[in-house]
């Protein structure tokens, strides 16, 4: 029993001095090895080589929005803020900045004087509303897209540039159809005091090219009125003399104006005067 005893000390204490010096041993093999593996590799050997011993690199994507490639230029971050603004705004500046105003209300007062309340109706009005819109502002949305928009796309102008650059033939516009009065009204409001015409701001061109096209508008709405109105006084005094006074003289005159309205091409006279209004 004791031998057996011995045997089993000598192996434990075999085991652990192979445990204690494996490292060292592992490390005497290893290095030499470093040596050969150095000579190993060819004199002229190429970098591409090594490079491509290394594995590859994982696929990124870097998305950046702080306009680095032009630092002159406001960044993506603020472009796209923009851009999404003039799509919310986009309505009113058709309707405010274009000739889609006199259009719309002109239109709305032939219906009104002919008595036909919902003929045609608001979708037809706004729809040829915003084509005669589109057909007028043609030239100057061309003018636009050749000094601003394009440039802009090829990189020969900053955003800020060409938004200043979109906005002349559109003011250019404005001012032709604004009156002097209204002008000089809201130049007063704004205590700008003299300013020539090519400095002023779209702050006062605004509001004084939507009141005068309200004004021309009113004054093309009333002429209209005109024809329609003695139609209708001619019938009731018609009535009047028969002694019908219970029959509704808008009953009787509307066969009438649509007659008339028909027979003039009416709706011909009204676009042509709308479009000619623009191009005095």
């Amino acid at each position: 029993m004791r031998t057996s005893f011995r045997r089993i000390a000598c192996a434990v204490f075999a085991w652990l001095a192979v445990v204690s010096f494996s490292p060292a041993v592992h490390a005497q093999a290893t290095a030499p090895a470093a040596p050969a593996l150095a000579s190993s590799q060819p004199a002229g050997g190429s970098p591409s080589a090594s490079a491509a011993a290394k594995p590859s690199d994982p696929l990124r994507l870097t998305v950046n929005l702080e306009g680095t490639d032009h630092p002159a230029d406001v960044s993506v971050a603020v472009q796209i803020v923009v851009v999404m603004t003039l799509l919310t705004l986009a309505p009113s500046l058709i309707i405010l900045m274009t000739s889609f105003t006199r259009i719309v209300i002109v239109l709305g007062f032939v219906r009104s004087a002919l008595g036909v309340p919902n003929a045609p109706a608001n979708q037809i009005i706004v729809g040829l509303s915003m084509f005669l819109t589109f057909f007028i502002m043609g030239p100057v949305f061309d003018r636009m897209n050749t000094d601003a928009i394009q440039p802009y796309l090829a990189g020969k102008m900053t955003s800020v540039d060409a938004l200043d650059r979109a906005s002349q033939p559109l003011k250019e516009f404005m001012l032709k159809q604004t009156r002097t009065r209204d002008l000089e009204f809201f130049l007063e409001l704004g205590r700008f005091g003299p300013t020539p015409v090519k400095d002023l701001p779209l702050r006062v061109v605004v509001p004084a090219f939507v009141l005068s096209e309200l004004q021309t508008a009113f004054q093309m709405g009333f002429l209209l009125f005109l024809p329609f109105l003695v139609i209708d006084l001619l019938v009731s005094s018609v009535l009047m003399a028969l002694g019908m006074m219970m029959m509704p003289p808008v009953v009787v005159s509307l066969p009438f104006k649509l007659l008339l309205f028909v027979l003039v091409d009416g709706w011909h006279l009204v676009v042509r005067a709308l479009v000619e209004s623009f191009h005095p």
